[in-house]
């Protein structure tokens, strides 16, 4: 099981998920996402792909337990957008959208479990993240190809684990056993089984998706009070102290001291 403070709180759709969401919108979030600051590092490339048991040098031994399935997905054969996109007036259908209904109820449900409501800031799944992942995951790139490939192979474990454990896929199931599963995959520490944890290191891929897709949308940017350019009354009075205090820093661990500007009084 996760450490106490890994501990997450379980939501549950009350039926299947529809998105409300536009194409046209769906395709400027996934782009910006793509884009985006919040899109974290580990999802750039091959090399964060998930930890095989019999990598070598993985040093996991191959619990009786651990399980992995062995999808077989066709390949995405659609063009893109090529060089030039149109984010003002986007194809009608660049691509087809690949989810099916219980992945994307499903994606959902794993969705509100990360990113529940909040008293007024609504959950992940109300401002149509998972109509975000769907499309991520349909893009005929390299890097959302990749990542196809883990957030298929999670989904589909997560429905394997659920009907292991308790003859139900993961949104049948109740919030207790939800939460029994998530517990034990939600992070990869030093404590989790080695049977855990190649779907750990897939679900990391998964959160940070939603993640970045939930502050890409216009109420996740709201939610962390950013403003964006606002107008200054009177001379512009420059970073604040704790600002500077911050770039010091940065520049102390780069090495980069030198570079640092002196703070004025």
């Amino acid at each position: 099981m996760a450490n106490e403070q890994h501990k997450i709180t379980v939501t549950q759709l009350e039926s299947d998920y529809k998105s409300g969401m536009t194409r046209r919108d769906s395709l400027k979030l996934m782009m910006a996402l793509a884009a985006s600051a919040f899109l974290p590092a580990a999802l750039t490339g091959c090399d964060s792909a998930p930890v095989h048991s019999t990598d070598a040098g993985a040093g996991l031994a191959k619990a009786s337990t651990e399980h992995w399935p062995d999808l077989k997905l066709a390949p995405i054969t659609a063009t893109g957008y090529g060089k030039d996109p149109n984010l003002i007036q986007p194809p009608k259908s660049p691509w087809p959208l690949t989810l099916t209904q219980a992945q994307l109820t499903l994606v959902a449900v794993l969705s509100d479990i990360l990113v529940p409501r909040e008293g007024s800031v609504p959950s992940a799944s109300e401002v149509h993240v998972p109509a975000v992942i769907d499309e991520w995951v349909s893009a005929p790139y390299e890097r959302q190809q990749q990542d196809r490939v883990v957030i298929l192979s999670a989904l589909a474990w997560i429905d394997d684990e659920a009907n292991m454990r308790f003859s139900k896929i993961f949104v049948q199931l109740t919030k207790t056993q939800q939460k029994a599963i998530m517990d034990d995959i939600a992070f990869d520490t030093a404590e989790t089984p080695a049977q855990f944890k190649r779907i750990a290191t897939a679900f990391s891929r998964f959160r940070g998706l939603v993640l970045a897709a939930f502050f890409c949308t216009p109420e996740g940017i709201k939610d962390i009070g950013y403003v964006g350019n606002v107008p200054i009354g009177g001379d512009y009075p420059g970073p604040t102290k704790e600002a500077y205090a911050h770039l010091d820093k940065v520049l102390a661990d780069l090495g980069l001291t030198e570079y640092a500007y002196p703070v004025q009084a």
